[in-house]
């Protein structure tokens, strides 16, 4: 099947659902790429996460430079995924640091299999879509993963 990006929403999610869906797909790799690790939700806290995740076998990155900023944050709440999309591209993605962080994520998801994480159910009004764009131009094919 060649290289594959998988992403997945915790919204909705409790952690061992999260961790059988990983488990299920064979993902290797968690790489959180929110800018905030923290959640009101119980296990999606960056410590309590990465420990849940590691006890089921898989490994944790968080990867916070490829985490949307507030505004971005914002907009997706209100459900505008285009306001999203440019705040994220602009503060995030077209910024000369940003190369470098692909590249460590292309480089993390070429070594195993790898699902980003973030807070949105619907992968189309989150930043993860746009991250897997960008890996997709670089030979990856995305599977969106629902829990």
């Amino acid at each position: 099947m060649g290289k594959v990006l998988f992403t997945i929403g915790y919204e909705g999610l409790d952690p061992e659902r999260l961790t059988a869906a990983l488990g299920n797909a064979g993902v290797g790799l968690l790489a959180d790429v929110r800018a905030v690790a923290n959640s009101r939700k119980r296990g999606f806290s960056k410590g309590a996460l990465k420990a849940g995740v590691e006890a089921a076998g898989l490994s944790y990155a968080h990867l916070r430079g490829l985490g949307t900023p507030k505004a971005g944050r914002e907009a997706a709440r209100g459900h505008d995924a285009a306001l999203m999309r440019k705040i994220y591209c602009e503060a995030v993605l077209d910024t000369a640091d940003s190369g470098l962080a692909l590249d460590d994520l292309a480089r993390m998801a070429e070594a195993a299999p790898t699902c980003l994480l973030c807070f949105e159910r619907d992968p189309a009004r989150c930043h993860r879509r746009v991250l897997a764009e960008r890996l997709e131009a670089r030979g990856f094919a995305t599977v969106d993963l629902f829990g």
